[in-house]
């Protein structure tokens, strides 16, 4: 099984970590929970009509543990390399290697520079529509790759294509993520029934 690391736990991150889990890959966050998500309060959210950010960190927290992910939760990452063939994420409690990385830090962009990310003009990660840095199977998401665009929903859309881009490397094949009512009874059983 291919494994994805992602840094950072906000939208964009946690996104990214829940698709890649949810369609079989090994993922995890390491996430300082130092998202700007804490001070905002959610009306741009399809689906939502209001909900503060801490709250809604918690619920997207929630899905991704549900899901098998593995949180590293309160773990700083000091650098990341690659060698070609995958990952290594240096934290203050070891290295961690994966086959993916997703760099999802906000507006911090110094771990995309460090790893040789290039830049555009503006100062933001050059990145694809799937969010594909210049270093293969390496992305970056929300504020890395824009210079303005931060809403909370564009960050979660970032993780989600990033994801959705390395299962497509994976599968061999475009990868969609399309859910019907009996995909949410056979992953959740009766609880999915009851609320439906």
């Amino acid at each position: 099984m291919a494994s994805v690391a992602v840094v950072g736990g906000g939208p964009a991150g946690l996104s990214a970590a829940l698709f890649a889990a949810k369609n079989g890959l090994d993922a995890t966050v390491f996430d300082t929970d130092e998202t700007w998500m804490h001070k905002a309060h959610l009306f741009n959210y399809p689906g939502v009509g209001s909900i503060g950010g801490s709250e809604f960190m918690g619920v997207l927290r929630q899905q991704v543990d549900d899901f098998g992910v593995e949180r590293e939760q309160g773990t700083e990452v000091t650098s990341v390399s690659t060698d070609g063939d995958g990952f290594t994420v240096a934290t203050e409690d070891g290295d961690h290697d994966a086959d993916y990385l997703v760099l999802a830090t906000g507006a911090d962009r110094s771990l995309a520079g460090d790893l040789g990310c290039e830049m555009t003009d503006d100062g933001v990660v050059d990145v694809s529509v799937e969010m594909e840095t210049s270093v293969d199977d390496a992305y970056a998401t929300g504020a890395m790759g824009r210079s303005e665009e931060w809403q909370a929903v564009i960050a979660a859309g970032d993780g989600a294509a990033a994801a959705l881009n390395i299962l497509t490397k994976e599968k061999g094949e475009h990868y969609h993520d399309f859910d019907v009512p009996a995909d949410a009874s056979e992953t959740f059983g009766a609880m999915a029934d009851d609320e439906a």
